[in-house]
């Protein structure tokens, strides 16, 4: 697994596995958030198996599914609705971790300035200076 943290609290990977949940536990982590559409995954990353996996480990799981470069009003409040009832520690996980830090970065936006926002990004792999219209839009300055 390839996690890395954003912020205290809550990171990002690229997919992972069915066995990995018990491993996330024993991390610390206590919420799941699956943002990779079962379109692109075998059944064997499936919903319905990673969810199944999180509640034998003990996790909180949440499917936000995030098609590349449909990112929709409904997705990021979706997400903000999560992280904001979600135990910490968070790991959300799609193809690459990049969708998950996308999401964030949006939830984040009312709350943290731009620079900040991208840097905390930039720390952990992510480019998002891609995002600074929407994320302007949402409120970072």
């Amino acid at each position: 697994m390839q996690i890395r943290q954003i912020v205290p609290g809550f990171a990002v990977a690229p997919q992972i596995e069915p066995e990995d949940m018990a491993d996330l536990a024993a991390m610390g982590f206590r919420t799941i958030i699956n943002n990779r559409p079962d379109s692109e995954v075998d059944p064997y990353f499936a919903h319905e198996a990673m969810a199944a996996a999180a509640a034998a480990a003990g996790l909180a799981y949440h499917r936000l599914p995030y098609s590349p470069r449909h990112m929709t009003p409904e997705l990021v409040e979706g997400f903000s609705a999560a992280l904001g009832a979600a135990e910490a520690p968070v790991l959300a996980y799609c193809r690459s971790g990049t969708r998950s830090s996308f999401l964030w970065a949006m939830a984040e936006a009312p709350r943290r300035p731009l620079a900040e926002i991208i840097a905390l990004g930039a720390a952990a792999g992510y480019d998002l200076s891609d995002l600074s219209d929407e994320l302007r839009e949402r409120g970072a300055r």
